[in-house]
């Protein structure tokens, strides 16, 4: 059963990666970076200081960190243990695919995925009732991850676990953040 998911996940990155179209490779490599994402980033901290109280603020944003870094400690554990290749370093499919990034790190689960995943969740878990229209913030993962596709890098099955982890540390997260604000407010 493991053996014919994996195929899938090959199988479906071989499709989703050769959908690439080379004028579009510098865009891909310029939304992959997470520097680039940093006025983002920014914003979301903002957002908190113009919806929060600033010590509330500080506290929301200490969490939000907190669940992000947790996060992307617990991926590469992960990846540790469990050595997965990712598509650019496998032999099998240089022939096949289109790489236009070459970590050496491994694959399973894509931290791209789950600690991007983690910080939006945790922000709209955080400021839905201040702004409904936040929900929006999830196109930034979105967009985010798909570039690891493009960029040849990641299985969408490591980008699916990675996806369901970040939303799941983010809950975690919020729920803690919602029994110790109890306590400071």
């Amino acid at each position: 059963m493991l053996e014919k998911l994996q195929d899938w996940d090959r199988r479906l990155f071989v499709f989703l990666n050769n959908l690439g179209i080379e004028r579009y490779d510098s865009f891909w490599i310029f939304v992959t970076d997470p520097r680039h994402w940093i006025p983002l980033y920014i914003l979301f901290f903002a957002l908190f200081f113009i919806a929060y109280h600033w010590k509330k603020a500080v506290f929301t944003s200490l969490f939000l960190l907190a669940s992000v870094f947790t996060t992307w400690g617990f991926t590469n554990l992960v990846k540790g243990f469990f050595t997965r290749l990712r598509p650019n370093n496998n032999p099998d499919l240089s022939d096949l695919i289109r790489v236009l990034q070459e970590p050496t790190n491994y694959s399973f689960f894509s931290g791209h995925s789950s600690t991007s995943f983690c910080a939006t969740t945790f922000v709209v878990l955080a400021l839905r009732e201040k702004y409904p229209w936040i929900f929006i913030a999830y196109l930034w993962p979105i967009i985010f991850v798909l570039s690891r596709i493009y960029v040849g890098v990641h299985y969408p099955g490591d980008i699916l676990v990675g996806m369901i982890v970040g939303i799941s540390f983010a809950f975690l997260f919020y729920r803690l953040y919602l029994k110790s604000g109890r306590r400071l407010y």
